[in-house]
Parts: structure tokens; C-alpha cells; sequence
């Protein structure tokens, strides 16, 4: 007898990141010339490409400079302040903005290779880039060893330190780097942070949820190592993935993979109310990734929990309408079609799952179960 399967799409965890926009305003004044023929003067003042007429009798008010201007406008007018580029570098580093980060960086690090707050900076966003290269590894390395010998208590160095030993997977000199800082702060959450992600590397799984736990118990809204501990207990079926999965959506709920990985986790686990309402949001949103996983969870829902099959049809069927190469839906609604009897349209299903991904080898089963039946 051949069984047949049905998918329920996961999705690896990454974050979207929003666009920095830099918009330059120039203020442009014209001057005004008197000539003592003339019995009116215009004042003409062009501010952003608006222009006005003011009489001579009138109060002309001088413009004076923003007193509380934006970093950007600032850089732009002092292009080589290495406290305004690594500022500016810090913030986008914070906002995991690695590329934006290290044009500042970069640049702070090239007009000063001796200012410590450049080089830290310079050294932490290559080392957090994701296609971060060996070599970059081995320079941000070299580069923290130079800023600990001038800050030999630097515990953001310690542990920044620690990590490029982790990525060479000297675990050894990683967790006595981390020790240090810890020695120093014993409640530095980045040093619990790190030792987690060591912990996991090696596979000891228990030590890794103790350390992402410390973590946030250093940092009660340090939204990252609830995820982490939601992706862990999820992958064991263990219901408290929820409990972490919320904690981190309720922190930074504008996150849409907190939402998604939110109610998968409820669906999974039998809150299906719960998480059919938030699919129901996801449905609704803007960014069509998550409005097809809503669309599609939903139908999953009607299908195998509810056995709804026509409003299951419907939701699979929306989402192919926004993204016509979703091989699951296809391959779901294959099924419905089967369900209904109707095999040559669950054949034509399983036709376009195919022609989209020639090795989804279910459907390929699933079709050929038809065939042969």
C-alpha cells in the first residue's frame, strides 16, 4: 500500500531588514539686492523649491541652523567626524544593517587606523556579516587581539574575540574568551549568548538552552535567544516552543517570522484557533512571502484538522493566485482533488508541483498511486 503525504511548509528563520534612506535637503537662500531707485525690494527665499515674494516692510526672520539635527545631515556636513561615522556605524550595526555598517566602519577605520571605537566597530560588523570570508574572519581576529591589548577589559572585545574561534571551531579558545568577560560581568548577556550557540555546535543541547535561558534572564527583552529557545523546544515537539516564540513576537511583533513561527508552533500544537487568527494577519499583510504561508497554514488547517476540504481547496488556491509556483499548494490540493474523486485534476496538481520542482518526489508517489488505482 503506498501512503500518501501531505506538507506543511517550515521556513528557516531570518529576519527582514528595513531600507535606510538618506535624503539630503538643501536650503538654498537668494540674496536680495537693494538699489535705492527702487521703492519695493523682494526678498526672494527658495527653501526646497518653494518660493516666496516678501515685501521691503516686512520682518525678514533669519534662518538658523536645525539644533537638533539628524546624523545623517551631520556626517554630510562634517564627512571625515570618526565619532559621527562610527556613531552612525553603531546604529545600523544594532539594526543588523552589517553592509550599511561597514561603509561607515570602513571609512572611520581608514582615516584613523588607531582610534579604538573605529577598529572595534571595523572588526564586529565583519565578523557578523554572513558572507563573511575565512580571511575577513582571521582579520577581525588579529584586529580585536590589537584593541585588547589597549582594553584588556573590554568584554564586548572578549567576546567578539571568542566568536571568530568559534567560527574557526576552536572551542576551546572560544569559551576562554567568554569566561573572561563573564569573570569580568557576570551578567554580560553576550557571553551566555555565545556560549549557547558554542553549545549547540558541539550538540549539547541542555547546556545551550541554560545558556540562551541566562541570557535572558540578564535581559528580560532580549528578543533573539527567546527565538532561539522557541526554534530548539520546536524542534524536540516540546509545547514550550510557544511560550518563546510569543515572547519574542510580543517584543518585536513588527518581526513577521516571530508571527509565522508564532502560530506554527500553536497549530502544531493544537491551538488551532489561536493560530488559524494569526494566519488570518499574515493573510493580510504586504510582504507576499508570509501572505501565501497564511493563506496556505489555513488551508492545511481546513484540510487535515477540520476536514473541510472545499475551504481548504479555497485558501490553497488564493495562495497560488499571489505565488503560482507554490509546490506544497499544488501538491495539497492535488489531494483535495483526490478526496473529491475528481483524479484528473489532482493529476493536473501534481503535474504543476512537478514541472515546479521536478524532484518533489511526493507528488510524483502520490500521482502515480492514481494511476495505478
Amino acid at each position: 500500500m503506498i501512503q500518501k503525504y501531505a506538507i506543511c511548509y517550515k521556513r528557516p528563520y531570518f529576519l527582514t531588514k528595513r531600507n535606510y534612506q538618506r535624503v539630503l535637503g538643501d536650503v538654498i537662500l537668494a540674496k536680495s539686492y537693494k538699489f535705492a531707485s527702487m521703492k519695493l525690494i523682494s526678498i526672494c527665499v527658495i527653501v526646497g523649491g518653494l518660493l516666496a515674494s516678501v515685501s521691503c516692510g516686512t520682518e525678514v526672520t533669519e534662518v538658523k541652523p536645525d539644533p537638533n539635527p539628524d546624523l545623517d545631515s551631520l556626517i554630510t556636513a562634517n564627512p571625515e567626524s570618526i565619532p559621527l561615522l562610527v556613531k552612525r556605524g553603531e546604529k545600523l550595526f544594532a539594526a543588523y544593517e552589517y553592509d550599511l555598517a561597514l561603509v561607515d566602519a570602513a571609512k572611520a577605520f581608514r582615516l584613523d587606523t588607531n582610534d579604538l571605537s573605529a577598529r572595534l566597530l571595523y572588526a564586529e560588523v565583519i565578523n557578523s556579516r554572513a558572507t563573511r570570508t575565512p580571511q575577513e574572519v582571521t582579520t577581525a581576529q588579529r584586529m580585536y587581539a590589537e584593541y585588547l591589548k589597549k582594553k584588556p577589559e573590554s568584554k564586548r572585545a572578549l567576546v567578539g574575540y571568542a566568536s571568530t574561534f568559534s567560527y574557526q571551531f576552536d572551542f576551546n579558545n572560544s569559551f576562554k574568551y567568554i569566561n573572561m568577560a563573564l569573570k569580568l560581568d557576570k551578567h554580560y548577556r553576550d557571553g551566555y549568548v555565545l556560549k549557547g550557540s558554542n553549545y549547540m555546535q558541539i550538540g549539547d543541547v541542555d547546556k545551550a538552552k541554560s545558556s540562551y535561558e541566562t541570557a535572558v534572564q540578564q535581559d528580560p527583552e532580549f528578543y533573539e535567544a527567546y527565538f532561539k529557545l522557541g526554534q530548539i523546544y520546536q524542534a524536540e515537539n516540546d509545547p514550550r516552543c510557544i511560550e518563546y516564540f510569543t515572547s519574542a513576537y510580543k517584543l518585536k511583533p513588527e518581526y513577521l517570522e516571530f508571527k509565522y513561527q508564532t502560530a506554527y508552533s500553536m497549530q502544531t500544537h493544537d491551538r488551532v484557533d489561536e493560530a488559524k487568527e494569526l494566519y488570518r494577519e499574515m493573510a493580510k499583510d504586504t510582504v507576499e512571502f508570509y501572505v501565501v504561508r497564511g493563506l496556505f497554514h489555513q488551508g492545511h488547517i481546513h484540510q487535515f484538522m477540520e476536514k473541510n476540504i472545499d475551504s481548504a481547496m479555497y485558501y490553497y488556491e488564493s495562495a497560488l493566485k499571489t505565488e503560482p509556483r507554490y509546490v506544497e499548494a499544488w501538491h495539497n490540493l492535488g489531494m483535495c482533488y483526490d478526496i473529491k474523486g475528481n483524479k484528473t485534476q489532482a493529476l493536473k496538481s501534481f503535474s504543476k508541483a512537478l514541472k515546479y520542482n521536478p524532484n518533489f518526489e511526493l507528488s510524483r508517489v502520490y500521482a502515480d498511486s492514481i494511476r495505478l488505482f
